[in-house]
């Protein structure tokens, strides 16, 4: 197996070989590690028993402690089972819906936006044309930027520093393999390390407690994956501009011209598409990290986070709802309630007999506990304007009984 991943050396090219050895390596890495994860009494076997055991015996503890279920929340909670136990254990499912989405995905994009546009690579010979452009850099750092003549130098401003010339054109040949393999190689391995272990990920949304995690995963995939896209179109976009530039360039130095500004210009192009490549995948991370799951659909309501193990509050909005919808208080209540008002103004505010003051208090509790909105009781006689124990004194009465 370690033969057949073998780099192929410097003749298939250097950006190729490596990155076919990572791909290889890569996906014997996942394949091997789903295979062994999978199998009878492995980790990932064992815990997921004790996770399905858990989940199972928190659903069962909540229905008999008497918290509601519903039947929403019982499908999600069904879909969520058998969608863990099918992506854990099954390898063409995981590898339909995660593998190939992940590791092919970005390539198929790319060659459905670039192919339209003409960006170089799209048809799938990035690696090749960029192996081809690593060659004409050699090429040209071999043959440099020719002798200027003296009538020449006093029209060519000074290059910034002694053996400047020598350092940019070997510059950039280091920028434009780290740019390529930053952006290439990187993003598979981050691939490959996710999806060796999604298995343990994806067990670990049976839980409300343990869904950031999984969430965390799917964000890091989703991360790499428009990651390799961003970097394939400007490693596209690299190549778009330096093949013609570089073909020129050599063709005019093979013909003994002297270029004494080419090797400015070549180190200033392969920094810029090397900020561009890095920035490209920063980009994508920040993009992939608001991603969430919806709670609705984790949870299932109320009743699916009760499941999870939290308390479940439907049988007393159940309740608040029985009492929004009970009967208003009996005629008898409200005649005794009138009653009551009647000797206690009548008795200018001293104490009512007993029999009086239980109605009184029954009427509060009544007219305390939620009433249906289309009942709206009116106040007792006498509550509303309470008659006054002395005379009303205002400055206008007392101003009027001085002049008289």
């Amino acid at each position: 197996m370690t033969g057949a991943c073998a780099a192929s050396g410097d003749a298939a090219g250097y950006i190729g070989s490596v990155s076919r050895f990572i791909d290889c390596r890569a996906e014997m890495l996942d394949t091997s590690a789903f295979g062994t994860l999978s199998a009878p009494g492995s980790t990932l076997s064992l815990l997921l028993t004790g996770f399905l055991t858990i989940y199972v015996a928190l659903i069962g503890y909540n229905l008999l402690a008497g918290r509601g279920f519903s039947m929403r929340s019982g499908t999600v909670a069904m879909v969520k089972i058998g969608a863990v136990l099918t992506l854990v254990m099954s390898w063409p499912a995981y590898q339909t819906l995660v593998y190939d989405v992940v590791v092919q995905g970005p390539t198929q994009l790319v060659a459905e936006i670039g192919r339209p546009a003409g960006v170089p690579g799209a048809d799938g010979t990035l690696t090749q044309r960029l192996d081809a452009a690593d060659g004409a850099l050699q090429q040209l750092a071999i043959l440099g930027p020719g002798q200027i003549d003296f009538s020449e130098a006093q029209s060519q401003p000074p290059p910034p520093m002694a053996g400047f010339d020598a350092f940019a054109l070997g510059g950039s040949r280091i920028l434009f393999l780290i740019s390529a393999l930053v952006g290439i190689v990187s993003v598979r391995i981050v691939e490959a390390l996710m999806l060796a272990v999604g298995p343990y990920f994806i067990a670990l949304l049976l839980f409300e407690n343990t869904k950031s995690m999984f969430e965390g995963w799917i964000r890091v995939l989703a991360g790499a994956t428009l990651g390799a896209v961003g970097v394939f179109l400007a490693l596209g976009l690299q190549l778009l501009m330096l093949e013609p530039w570089l073909a020129n360039v050599l063709t005019r130095r093979l013909g003994g011209e002297s270029l004494p500004s080419m090797p400015t210009e070549l180190f200033v192009t392969t920094a810029f598409f090397t900020v561009a490549t890095i920035t490209s995948l920063f980009a994508s991370a920040k993009v992939a990290a608001g991603f969430r799951l919806a709670r609705s659909w984790l949870g299932g309501g109320r009743a699916g986070t009760a499941a999870a193990g939290q308390t479940d509050r439907a049988p007393l909005a159940l309740g608040r709802a029985t009492e929004r919808n009970s009967e208003p208080p009996s005629r008898a209540a409200l005649t005794a309630s009138v009653i009551a008002s009647l000797q206690r103004r009548e008795s200018g505010g001293r104490a009512a007999p007993a029999e009086n003051r239980v109605a009184s208090r029954s009427y509060t509790r009544m007219e305390s506990g939620a009433m249906p909105q289309s009942y709206s009781p009116s106040l007792p006689i006498g509550r509303a304007f309470p008659r006054r124990t002395r005379a009303r004194a205002t400055s206008s009465a007392t101003r009027r009984d001085r002049t008289s």
